[in-house]
């Protein structure tokens, strides 16, 4: 049995989650999402707490158990409190500025970059830090990717888009050489 897929999921009290049809839907303060689950995988929902459970071991069932377990966990922890990823911008004239739903971006670049934020993130940008919040917790680490892949850090003078708090191994340049 899944050692993560058997753990039974507390459902917080200001939370309430609905199974029909094949489809979980989580409802939260933050908002609300959905779930569909395939049948090879069962799911009971009982007082405050969700089971996720699996008819037999077939590669099938057992890939899917610990993984539809983690996906229902992540969804009550974004309805209740949401997620959030920390972006840094380091460099001589770059930053990030909102204008409305859209992030412009200057990276040093001849052009500035304009990204187009999805349905259900925010974001707040400080010219030089950024935060993304959400409440699906892929599609806030999807677009903290894509950010971040616009302008990815350097490792020569360190230039670029990283992670906050993410070390970025700087190489010495070339050197030029007694004859």
């Amino acid at each position: 049995m899944s050692r993560i897929g058997k753990n039974p999921i507390t459902i917080p009290d200001q939370v309430k989650a609905d199974f029909t049809n094949n489809v979980l839907s989580v409802k939260g303060p933050k908002g609300s999402l959905n779930l569909e689950i395939k049948k090879i995988i069962s799911i009971s929902i009982e007082k405050n707490k969700i089971l996720v459970s699996r008819s037999n071991d077939s590669k099938e069932q057992k890939s899917m158990h610990g993984t539809i377990r983690q996906l229902i966990n992540n969804m009550i922890i974004g309805v209740s409190e949401g997620f959030k990823k920390e972006l840094t911008i380091v460099g001589i004239g770059y930053q990030a500025i909102m204008q409305g739903k859209r992030l412009l971006l200057q990276l040093g670049f001849s052009h500035d970059i304009i990204f187009e934020l999805p349905e259900g993130i925010n974001i707040t940008a400080n010219r030089t830090e950024l935060n993304i919040e959400g409440i699906d917790k892929q599609l806030v680490g999807s677009v903290a990717a894509k950010i971040r892949s616009f302008r990815k850090p350097e490792p020569y003078k360190g230039k670029g888009i990283r992670y906050k708090n993410e070390y970025v191994r700087s190489k010495q340049g070339k050197t030029v050489g007694a004859k």
